[in-house]
């Protein structure tokens, strides 16, 4: 197996000191507000596994830059609107791979450092389907 040029771990790294990262706390201050929209990247399971931020929009990771593009077939208006956009998967990886990506398209977001793990453990409200 050839050796990999960069690790996923430095990738992940390198992203996160290009975008904003949003700590738990101060997003749980954001949950209601209008004017945000928080972006659940994670599998559909494991929305349904452990829950997710109520009220938030659901865009599978690898739809993200296809759902953002008004020029795709794909394109979600929601992603149209003036709102600050966090996305979030469960760790913070995803989400700042993300992040840098919708970036460079010129689509502005953050994304929350330490993802979904922490949340309800620091008092993030959480809504489940049964």
């Amino acid at each position: 197996m050839a050796k990999l040029k960069i690790s996923s771990a430095e990738l992940v790294e390198r992203a996160r000191a290009q975008v904003e990262e949003i700590e738990t706390a101060d997003a749980i201050q954001m949950v209601g507000n209008p004017d945000v929209v928080m972006v659940d990247l994670r599998d559909v399971r494991e929305r349904q596994r452990t829950g997710f931020v109520p009220g938030s929009f659901h865009c599978p990771r690898g739809m993200a830059e296809f759902w953002v593009d008004p020029e795709s077939p794909y394109y979600k208006e929601i992603f149209g609107e003036d709102k600050t956009f966090v996305l979030y998967c469960g760790s913070g990886w995803r989400s700042a791979l993300t992040a840098v990506a919708l970036k460079e398209m010129g689509f502005d977001c953050a994304h929350l450092k330490e993802g979904f793990s922490t949340w309800e453990e620091k008092g993030g409200p959480v809504e489940r389907k049964d």
